[in-house]
């Protein structure tokens, strides 16, 4: 089968995934000296400044509405990192990690309700392999309800409307000022509910500079330029299914930089996930979209 442009779009979704699963070891290690609000304040604001230059070049793209969209796209994402962040202090990080992934199941069902198109048989078969694997990757052997859950919940509907609303808007707008714009509304209402919002005791050591740096260009400025711009090329719900490898790549890298060590349990929820997507991809087509 001779990759068309669509399996290209996937395959650097999938290097995003990537990325962003390799970096969750250092983030986790930065914001136990730097809160997560001013931790994503300062992340998104180097990711902005690194993108200067180029929205410079662009800057014949910028509109009111370029500007709507892209401040709507902010608004999404900021609400889904938010929420996880004061989730996680009334809940469980394997509650949250399962939760946070229910976006793949979001995804399709908000296609479906503004296209009155169920997903073909082979996403839904992809979509359930991954939710499954989820539960498997992330939850113990019971699944306890904390107060926390419905914040999480809230978390994985906001990037779940992130994705679905990229993939409406990346089409018909210009990537670097979509991205751009983005990335400057989560760092303005992270540095603002920073001030409003009691935080620990911030401390700029090596692990945080170390974080900011890696996070700022290529996971953050490259991985929402690359997302807007792929994602004029394939479905809102493959994206989801790729991101759903997150969690995977992060059990990879953290046992590799770590030293944490995936239980059978484990290994099985990330072949089941693996599976999911790679039977979307394989068997997907035009149709899905």
């Amino acid at each position: 089968m001779k990759p068309n442009r669509s399996h290209w779009a996937d395959f650097s979704l999938l290097l995003v995934t990537l990325v962003w699963g390799s970096t969750f070891v250092i983030v986790k290690l930065a914001i136990e000296d730097l809160p997560p609000l001013p931790f994503l304040a300062i992340r998104f604001a180097l990711a902005f400044l690194s993108l200067l230059p180029f929205l410079y070049f662009q800057k014949t793209h910028i509109s009111k509405g370029t500007l709507f969209k892209g401040v709507a796209l902010g608004f999404f994402l900021f609400s889904g990192y938010a929420w996880q962040t004061v989730g996680l202090q009334y809940t469980t990080a394997s509650n949250a990690g399962f939760i946070t992934g229910l976006s793949v199941v979001f995804v399709p069902a908000l296609v479906t309700l503004t296209t009155r198109k169920l997903p073909s048989p082979s996403l839904i078969i992809g979509i359930l392999c991954a939710l499954i694997g989820l539960a498997f990757l992330s939850l113990g052997d019971r699944f306890q309800l904390n107060k926390g859950d419905l914040m999480v919940l809230v978390c994985a509907l906001s990037f779940a409307l992130h994705i679905f609303f990229v993939g409406r808007f990346a089409p018909k707008t210009n990537a670097t000022v979509l991205a751009s714009v983005q990335i400057l509304t989560v760092s303005v209402l992270s540095g603002i509910f920073s001030m409003f919002l009691p935080q620990s005791t911030i401390h700029f050591s090596t692990n945080v500079w170390v974080a900011l740096l890696i996070t700022a260009i290529p996971a953050t400025s490259l991985a929402f330029f690359v997302q807007t711009k792929m994602q004029q090329f394939t479905t809102p719900t493959h994206t989801a299914l790729i991101f759903s490898m997150e969690p995977v790549f992060a059990a990879i890298s953290a046992f590799f930089f770590a030293g944490e060590i995936l239980t059978p349990r484990g290994l099985l929820g990330a072949g089941l996930v693996l599976v999911g997507m790679l039977i979307a991809e394989i068997t997907g087509s035009e149709s899905d979209k």
